[in-house]
């Protein structure tokens, strides 16, 4: 059922509850890796708000007022497109997924973006219950034209929002979505680490500087898996499309143009934004705390534009050529750090298994497996230097593609995928065992993952735990009769 309105929304529900259906609620379906529009059980109604895509406040929206009440059927590329037109100055905390992925979908399974945690971006939630009631939380309960309904993101009494955060008490129909106002210079700042070993130094020291405001972005860390992943599309795609190389002389010269671009075992990928004197002191800063360790190359679209125009041109030359590929393959990614929604990291996946001309919407049509599994780890690189270790031990021979993120001050989230061809029945049941060899080993520790697959629900909720216990009784208190997406976060 594909609803349009938050009323068709209600009746949809009032109806499951008289026949006894339940419902998979979905936003745009694009959740690659955690099980897409699948739900933890079988539902009856899979409940399609895509065609939900106002944006209900775009009169109200400016720089001096930077908060856009969406509904789950505005992706990225729609509100990116939507702020061009009409407000260039605005922008807003992208994720590196489809560009057609939903915003709310993501924020309410607590994903991250370039500049911080999705769940901070989100408040004023309205949410129609399992029973068909309708509520807005925090002062949009005092109707859209308070003052504060778009505004103060807190309300007054218990904070409901964080009930419909990776939660299933309800369906959120709009939501007030914070805005970033353009800062006067903006530049996206790489770090390749010199030496792997020194992973758990190089993680400290980043951490310091998100502490100290330095880099206020998120620093995203990736392993020499990922980088390559991310970038051998964009370089193999220019050699032959550009150069005129064929596929198999693309991907040897591919191999040398990486080499420039992801020397070490892990390249990071953050932004600093501010004035010019306050980018300029930041930049210093980080040169002095990690350039002992790690190479320091400050990024721009101007800089980018310049060296592809010389190297391009030049691009008979070996090296220069090898220059223009990087380049080529570098431009879609670094934009992300600074506000700019992108296919790259899909186009690269659809590319990888032979469908290149497929869009990244389509993705579940190819083979390709996709599983993620991604732990929440403690701001201390020493110990999380040491479980990507023993992750990685425990994954063979499968590879993991792992981005370490420095999400906020005190914590980071690890993003892990296992690849594998799904039409093999043996890969994708060895991939399974794996995914679930790795759950087990951060539970082993202590540790537990931020965002859990579909699929994982049976090892992630303990219906004996008290904490499962009090989760159970709020869904039962919003939802008496259990009609949303049962088992999807709750016993």
């Amino acid at each position: 059922m594909r609803p349009r309105t938050t009323a068709q929304v209600q009746r949809i529900v009032r109806l499951a509850n008289r026949a006894g259906w339940t419902i998979n609620p979905v936003s745009t379906g694009l959740n690659f890796g955690y099980g897409g529009a699948s739900p933890a059980r079988a539902t009856d109604i899979q409940l399609d708000l895509g065609r939900m895509t106002s944006i209900r406040n775009a009169a109200e929206i400016s720089r001096s007022h930077p908060v856009a009440v969406i509904e789950p059927g505005v992706t990225q590329q729609a509100l990116h497109a939507w702020l061009q037109r009409h407000h260039p100055d605005l922008s807003f905390n992208v994720t590196g997924s489809a560009r057609e992925t939903s915003i709310i979908g993501n924020a309410l399974d607590r994903g991250v973006g370039y500049f911080g945690p999705r769940k901070e971006d989100l408040f004023g939630l309205e949410v129609v219950t399992g029973s068909g009631e309708l509520i807005q939380t925090g002062f949009r309960r005092l109707g859209e034209a308070s003052p504060l309904a778009h505004s103060h993101p807190y309300g007054l009494g218990p904070i409901l929002d964080g009930l419909f955060f990776q939660g299933n008490c309800g369906i959120v129909t709009s939501a007030c979505f914070r805005l970033v106002p353009k800062r006067p210079k903006a530049v996206a700042v790489s770090l390749g680490l010199r030496d792997g070993a020194q992973l758990g130094q190089f993680i400290d020291r980043l951490a310091e500087l998100k502490r100290e405001g330095v880099m206020e972005s998120v620093t995203h860390i990736a392993n020499r898996q990922r980088s390559y992943a991310s970038l051998m599309y964009g370089i193999s795609t220019y050699l032959e499309e550009q150069c005129g190389r064929t596929p198999e002389a693309a991907a040897e010269e591919a191999r040398q143009a990486l080499a420039l671009i992801a020397k070490g075992e892990w390249t990071s990928l953050g932004a600093i934004t501010g004035s010019e004197a306050q980018v300029r002191a930041n930049l210093a800063e980080v040169r002095a705390r990690v350039g002992a360790i790690a190479t320091v190359r400050v990024l721009t679209e101007e800089k980018l534009a310049g060296g592809y125009r010389v190297m391009h041109a030049l691009r008979f030359l070996r090296g220069a050529r090898a220059n223009a590929a990087a380049i080529a393959a570098i431009r879609p990614l670094h934009v992300l750090a600074l506000g700019q929604p992108t296919d790259a990291a899909i186009d690269n996946l659809l590319w990888r298994f032979g469908h290149s001309d497929l869009p990244a919407t389509q993705l579940d049509r190819t083979n390709c497996g996709l599983i993620f599994i991604n732990p929440a780890l403690p701001m201390d690189g020493g110990l999380v230097a040491r479980i990507v270790r023993e992750l990685e031990d425990v994954a063979r021979p499968f590879e993991l593609y792992m981005t370490i993120n420095i999400e906020t001050a005190t914590s980071l989230v690890a993003v892990i995928n296992l690849l594998f061809d799904r039409s093999n029945p043996a890969e994708a049941a060895a991939a399974r065992a794996k995914a679930d060899a790795l759950h087990a080993h951060l539970r082993a520790n202590r540790l537990e993952v931020y965002r859990a697959r579909a699929d994982m629900m049976k090892d992630v909720v303990d219906p004996a735990d008290p904490y499962w216990q009090v989760v159970g009784a709020i869904k039962r208190a919003l939802d008496p009769n259990g009609v949303i997406a049962p088992g999807r976060y709750s016993p």
